[in-house]
C-alpha cells in the first residue's frame, strides 16, 4: 500500500464527508440566518423559537437527501473494500 494510495483515498473521503453533510450543514444556516433576522427584527429572543424550526429543517433534509447520501457512503464503501481487496 502506497503513500499515494492513502491519500487519495483520505482526498475522497473528505470529499464524501462534504458532500453528505454539506446539505444539512447549509438548510441548518439558511434557517438560522432567517430566524435570527426575524428575533432581531421583532426583539423575541426565545431559545426555542431558533431551536424547533432548525430541528424541523434539518429532519425534512435528511428525508428528502436521505437516499442520496446514504448511496453516496454506500458507493464509496465498495470502493473502499475493492481497494482493500486488490491489496
Amino acid at each position: 500500500m502506497s503513500v499515494q494510495l492513502v491519500l487519495d483515498v483520505l482526498s475522497e473521503a473528505f470529499m464524501k464527508i462534504l458532500v453528505v453533510a454539506g446539505p444539512v450543514v447549509i438548510v441548518a444556516m439558511i434557517v438560522g440566518l432567517i430566524i435570527s433576522i426575524f428575533q432581531a427584527t421583532t426583539q423575541i429572543q426565545e431559545q426555542t423559537l431558533s431551536f424547533v424550526p432548525k430541528l424541523l429543517a434539518i429532519f425534512l433534509t435528511l428525508i428528502l437527501a436521505g437516499n442520496f447520501m446514504l448511496n453516496t457512503l454506500l458507493q464509496f464503501t465498495q470502493s473502499i473494500f475493492k481497494i482493500i481487496a486488490s491489496l
